[in-house]
């Protein structure tokens, strides 16, 4: 799915140290952090917890090509979709009270969106596109003395960011290991893993790719992918990309333990996964949801090579391959 065709930009630049005063201010933060292939993501504002006088303002920097929102949700509103919003996005600068909902909307590749605090109070702040990615923002009386500059928030950022790209690093050789001892037909479909929980929300790190990208099999044999991501959604799409990736194609089946199970005849053949995701976290007083759909699988009639990618990730290089031999 091409979503941006922006390029990827270096972490924001730092303003001066934030001076402890009663000026109005602007602190820099980022949303997103990614390697030089794109195939490792930190789902994570950098920092994830900021203390501002009111009337200072936050601007956050999408520096990655995964996309993101800004969104800071009224008390008690029900989550949206991220394509709906608050519905829809709110202006760059608009004001977030406690009355207010403020949505960036879709952003990526080097834009930016500020948010002004007019008022003290204690705002969550969540990205729609990932649910585990989350932050606050603590807006202070101008009595109060601001207990950080903005140099400790570029350093936090800037280790945040390396700490949660490795985490990705080693979560790639975990998706790796576990296709390979499950089955030699078996392709981790991403992995992720929320790996940090810090006074002010979650981060999580994500690896967007195929575990392995190139699998070889047999005319007859099924190959089988698993997203290992508790945060992340992913397809398995051959051919072309439908409309509407969330559904899996006609002809898609239900195995009897709730994997889906398309059979394939030709490498010219369009069959999309639908979205393959874990079902939401359990939560104290929410009704219990169904299992997620994790699993799909392909059987495959007649050799040749054939291409797939995951609809919502293949711009950032998620896309492998299955070879079927006589």
């Amino acid at each position: 799915m091409k979503r941006f065709g922006w390029s990827m930009v270096a972490l924001a630049v730092s303003i001066a140290p934030q001076a402890v005063s009663n000026a109005t201010a602007q602190v820099q933060a980022v949303a997103g952090a990614q390697n030089a292939d794109m195939g490792k993501q930190a789902l994570a504002f950098l920092p994830n917890e900021l203390w501002v006088h009111a009337s200072d303002s936050v601007t956050w920097t999408f520096p990655t090509d995964e996309i993101h929102t800004v969104t800071f949700l009224r008390p008690n509103q029900v989550r949206p979709p991220f394509q709906v919003g608050c519905p829809g996005t709110t202006p760059d600068g608009s004001s977030e009270t406690n009355a207010s909902c403020v949505n960036s909307g879709i952003q990526a590749g080097g834009a930016t969106y500020t948010v002004n605090f007019p008022t003290a109070g204690n705002f969550k702040l969540v990205c729609l596109v990932h649910a585990y990615m989350t932050g606050i923002v603590h807006v202070l009386n101008l009595s109060e003395t601001l207990p950080h500059e903005q140099a400790f928030y570029d350093r936090q950022a800037q280790q945040d960011r390396s700490e949660l790209l490795s985490d990705a690093s080693r979560l790639e050789g975990r998706g790796m290991a576990i296709a390979q001892r499950t089955s030699a037909d078996e392709v981790t479909a991403g992995i992720a893993e929320v790996v940090a929980t810090t006074g002010g929300g979650l981060h999580t790190s994500a690896v967007m790719r195929f575990l392995q990208g190139k699998t070889i099999v047999h005319v007859g044999d099924t190959v089988e992918w698993t997203n290992l991501g508790s945060a992340v959604t992913h397809t398995v799409t051959f051919g072309i990309e439908p409309p509407d990736a969330t559904l899996p194609s006609p002809g898609v089946t239900g195995d009897s333990d709730g994997a889906r199970h398309a059979v394939i005849n030709s490498p010219n053949d369009n069959v999309n996964s639908g979205f393959l995701s874990p079902a939401p976290q359990e939560r104290v007083g929410l009704p219990q949801p169904p299992p997620g759909v994790t699993r799909f699988r392909v059987t495959f009639t007649s050799p040749g090579t054939y291409n797939y990618i995951c609809a919502l990730h293949d711009d950032l290089g998620m896309k492998g391959k299955v070879v079927v031999i006589p």
